[in-house]
C-alpha cells in the first residue's frame, strides 16, 4: 500500500526554487534514506512535507495515506499520522516536556474523535517512553529542550515520537550530535516504534552510520533538488567511500 507519493515537486523560500521536479514514492511498512550534499534539499523536502510556513509549492503533488497532504494545516497533518524530527529541535522555555507532550497526544486524539489521556494515563506513558529510550523520566518535567545536550535533545524527541506513535516519520538528521551510545539508542528507538508493516519512514541524513542501526529498504541521492540516483543499502557505503560527486550521477 502506498503511503507517500511525491510527483514532480516543486518548492522554493523567500522566491529561491530549491526542490524542481522531485519525486518519491514509499509504501508502508518500507524505511527511505534520503542522503545528499549540503543544501540539495533535504531539510526544505522535509520541511515541505512537515507544511512549514515560508516554503512554498509551486508544483507539483503530495498524497499521504490517500489524502492530498498539501491541502491539510501542520496540525491536521499531524493528526492524520505524520511525525517530523527537526534536525535542530527547539527549546520552548516556560512550558515543561510534561504539559507539552501531553497537549499534542490529546490535540491528535481530539482531531481523530478520540478519548484524551487522564494526567495519570499519561505520565504512565511518557514515564515509560523515557525508560525505554534510557531518559531520566525527571527530564519531563524541565522545560522543553532547555539546557538539554544535542543528543538529549534528540533522545526526548523520540520519546515523543513513541508517545505520539505516528503512521508516517520524517527524521532529518537525527543523527547529527549523537555519541556512539546515543546513536545506538535512538536507532533502537526509531526500530522499536517505527519498523511495522502499517508505517514507514524517511530519514534525512548526511552518513551512513545511523544506517548500521537503522537498516533501510532503499536509500535515495538528492541533489540539485530532484533525487539522482537511488539503490539499496549499499548505495550508502558507496557514498561514504566516494562522496557524492562521484556517485550522484
Amino acid at each position: 500500500m502506498t503511503m507517500l507519493n511525491i510527483e514532480n515537486l516543486h518548492a522554493e523560500i523567500d522566491g529561491k526554487e530549491i526542490l524542481k521536479g522531485l519525486s518519491l514514492t514509499v509504501n508502508a511498512g518500507e524505511i527511505h534514506a534520503i542522503m545528499g550534499p549540503n543544501g540539495a534539499g533535504k531539510s526544505t523536502l522535509g520541511y515541505v512535507l512537515g507544511g512549514r510556513p515560508g516554503y512554498e509549492v509551486t508544483a507539483g503533488s503530495v498524497t499521504f495515506d490517500g489524502k492530498d497532504l498539501l491541502e491539510l494545516e501542520p496540525h491536521e497533518r499531524a493528526a492524520a499520522g505524520l511525525f517530523l524530527g527537526f534536525q535542530y529541535p527547539v527549546e520552548i522555555p516556560g512550558v515543561s516536556n510534561v504539559q507539552f507532550l501531553r497537549e499534542a497526544l490529546n490535540a491528535q486524539r481530539g482531531q481523530r474523535d478520540e478519548k484524551p489521556l487522564s494526567g495519570a494515563e499519561f505520565l504512565k506513558l511518557a514515564r515509560e517512553e523515557a525508560r525505554k529510550l534510557d531518559m531520566d523520566a525527571e527530564m519531563l518535567k524541565r522545560p522543553v529542550n532547555v539546557g538539554f545536550s544535542g543528543g538529549e535533545k534528540k533522545r526526548n524527541e523520540m520519546v515523543q515520537m513513541g508517545i505520539v506513535d505516528p503512521k508516517f516519520a520524517i527524521l532529518d538528521e537525527t543523527d547529527s550530535g549523537l555519541d556512539i551510545d546515543a546513536l545506538r539508542i535512538v536507532g533502537d528507538g526509531i526500530n522499536r516504534i517505527m519498523r511495522a508493516p502499517d508505517k514507514a519512514v524517511l530519514l534525512i541524513t548526511h552518513y551512513q552510520r545511523l544506517l548500521d542501526y537503522v537498516k533501510p529498504d532503499f536509500v535515495h541521492v538528492l541533489d540539485g533538488g530532484v533525487i539522482t540516483r537511488t539503490g539499496g543499502p549499499e548505495l550508502a557505503h558507496e557514498l561514504e567511500r566516494a562522496g557524492y560527486s562521484q556517485v550522484a550521477a
